[in-house]
């Protein structure tokens, strides 16, 4: 009687069974680890911009506070960007002839704004507000990285939904002292120990109601 199948039938037989449970669980794994890498959460990269502006230049070696120029940043949900004429203070000054600071002049001369290219963007439908996480003691290193070292600004965090709620979840650790919430260099290992469960009483933060879905979600 004639064999119908190869002796390697069977062999080929479990490794297609073994594929059809494994592939899907496999494709759902490299889906989800793409999702979280930097390609897709832009998070180290930078983005190409009308001047050259260096936070490493400007914030830590002139030691310029992030306020003078994020004006709105204690008190609204933006932290805002500084007018032509902020820029202007100095540079009318200083470099006044400088090829790089073209547009800034130009901006200045003509009234129109720089268009930047915005580096930290969230989705549509996050509703994230700066002053608030500014009045319970989040630093600006906690969202944006040492900014003092960035020769070019970058996105320093993921800024996806578990990195965020990772915070909400046990923002203790995370927050600073009022003197060292404009420190860009300042760090969680700079808070002294049991200093967090101070933080969260002296600001009045429910932990319990920061991962409510209407706190981000409105």
């Amino acid at each position: 009687m004639a064999q119908l199948f190869r002796p390697g039938a069977n062999t080929i037989a479990r490794i297609i069974m073994i594929a059809i449970v494994v592939l899907p669980f496999a494709g759902f794994g490299l889906a989800y680890a793409m999702r979280k890498a930097p390609y897709s959460t832009d998070q180290g990269y930078t983005l190409d911009q009308p001047v050259p502006f260096s936070h490493k230049h400007h914030v830590g070696d002139l030691g310029i506070d992030c306020r003078y120029c994020h004006t709105g940043v204690e008190d609204s949900r933006w932290a805002g960007l500084p007018p032509t004429s902020t820029c202007m203070t100095c540079h009318s000054r200083i470099w006044t002839n400088a090829k790089l600071l073209a547009p800034v002049r130009e901006s200045f001369a003509h009234n129109t704004p720089i268009h930047w290219s915005k580096v930290h963007k969230l989705a549509d439908y996050v509703y994230f507000d700066h002053s608030i996480h500014v009045a319970k003691g989040v630093p600006c290193s906690a969202c944006h990285g040492p900014v003092h070292q960035m020769a070019l600004m970058n996105q320093n965090a993921p800024l996806t939904m578990g990195w965020c709620l990772d915070c909400h979840r046990n923002p203790g650790p995370r927050l600073a002292p009022k003197a060292a919430e404009f420190n860009t260099a300042w760090t969680p290992a700079d808070a002294p120990l049991g200093a967090a469960r101070a933080y969260l009483a002296n600001r009045h933060i429910q932990v319990s109601h920061l991962t409510d879905c209407s706190v981000c979600h409105r």
